[in-house]
């Protein structure tokens, strides 16, 4: 899996869901709403269907996946450690 264009994903899915959740806490504009929801659903969709599709990622990442905001990140994380332990096999 391409690590840069998963962490874009990831960065776009944490950013959009604080800008969703900054305002629904203050003035809950609906142009705003209506901007970035789409961009959030996009992102996590983006992160959870790479996740799934990567060969090499195993069940506790999926799952992690599912967790939105934080999931790609999670997931980022647990591939990261796992890449080591795979190289050293070679």
């Amino acid at each position: 899996m391409p690590t840069r264009f998963f962490r874009i994903a990831a960065f776009v899915e944490f950013v959009t869901l604080l800008v969703l959740l900054g305002n629904l806490a203050t003035v809950h504009w609906q142009p705003i709403t209506s901007l970035f929801g789409p961009a959030h659903g996009c992102a996590y969709l983006v992160i959870v269907l790479a996740t799934w599709r990567n060969g090499s990622a195993a069940t506790p990442a999926k799952v992690l996946a599912l967790l939105p905001g934080i999931g790609g990140y999670l997931v980022l994380r647990q591939l990261n450690t796992e890449v080591p332990a795979a190289q050293t096999e070679l």
